[in-house]
């Protein structure tokens, strides 16, 4: 452990090691996948999958080595257990941080399939990791504001015809898809300017996971609801680095896959629509007073 050291040294010193683990993985990861790219053949194209993810999973074996060395970091945690490798999950999350994400592919490396993203199209140009996510299959989303597509109606569609196409590929080899349904990260003035009714959520979207689950309902297994919840108030991701992060909880519910829901068009029939509203508001409801029950020994106690 070095969070002994100060913490410019210790931020320092994870941002390196964090650096060389992404360049050690990722020429690799990328040679897998131009050869995917160039073979004609489909079974051989579907034959270079699991190596890609086996990839992706030691490149996350190493960031988490990294997080034991460099952070001191107190893990609560439950509901992990008797998750299978080898099936499909849904899975929803709180977001609050970037760290949510480093977070996530920790707890679940190799207990569940590699978490697929849905990332916004300008994160294709992060040097090294905008191509690490190509390799990997990691959708890219314009997702263009409500004026945009009133001047443009055309490309209305284009978000949930990328999402069909990402489905179908999740569909071939056990995957599971990670959703923020936020949409962002919760900020008080975000909280504040959309009138949420949650205390510590940001409202939710709907469509995105009504599109995962009408694509791919029959193959998952379950719905795993996340929350995190970081008592001392979430980090930046240089708080994270420097060391500043001492304790994170974290709890996992299963839940049925709704199957009254997975047929329905959510984007044509505004029942449904109304329906699949009415469940995200539901879990959202217990979200919050999860949240709110996990804090409240933290805030009787005044611990900051």
């Amino acid at each position: 452990m070095l969070n002994f050291l100060p913490p410019l040294w210790v931020g320092l010193i994870a941002t390196l090691l964090m650096a060389l683990n992404a360049l050690f993985w990722v020429p690799i990861l990328l040679l897998f996948a131009l050869l995917k790219l160039i073979i004609p053949v489909q079974k051989m194209r579907l034959a270079i999958d699991p190596i890609l993810l086996h990839i992706a999973e030691a490149w996350i074996s190493g960031n988490s080595g990294w997080m034991r060395l460099t952070q001191r970091i107190t893990w609560d945690v439950q509901g992990i257990e008797g998750l299978s490798y080898r099936s499909w999950y849904l899975v929803n999350c709180n977001h609050q941080s970037w760290v949510d994400i480093l977070v996530l592919q920790h707890l679940f490396n190799r207990r569940i399939p590699l978490l697929k993203f849905f990332l916004k199209q300008q994160l294709i140009w992060v040097p090294v990791m905008g191509l690490a996510w190509w390799a990997l299959d990691f959708p890219f989303m314009r997702r263009h504001s409500e004026e945009f597509l009133k001047k443009h109606p055309e490309m209305r569609g284009k978000d949930q015809a990328t999402t069909r196409k990402a489905c179908e590929k999740f569909a071939l080899i056990p995957t599971s898809v990670m959703n923020f349904l936020e949409g962002t990260r919760f900020r008080p003035a975000k909280h504040q300017r959309q009138q949420s009714p949650y205390k510590h959520l940001l409202k939710p979207k709907a469509g995105g996971i009504a599109l995962a689950l009408n694509a791919m309902g029959d193959k998952f297994q379950a719905i795993l609801d996340v929350t995190i919840v970081y008592p001392n108030g979430a980090p930046d991701f240089w708080q994270f680095l420097t060391g500043k992060l001492h304790r994170v909880i974290v709890r996992v519910r299963p839940f049925p896959v709704p199957q009254d829901l997975v047929q329905g068009d959510y984007s044509g029939d505004p029942a449904v629509r109304e329906a699949y509203q009415k469940w995200v508001h539901r879990m959202w409801l217990e979200k919050d007073a999860q949240i709110e029950a996990l804090l409240q020994p933290i805030a009787s106690a005044g611990i900051h």
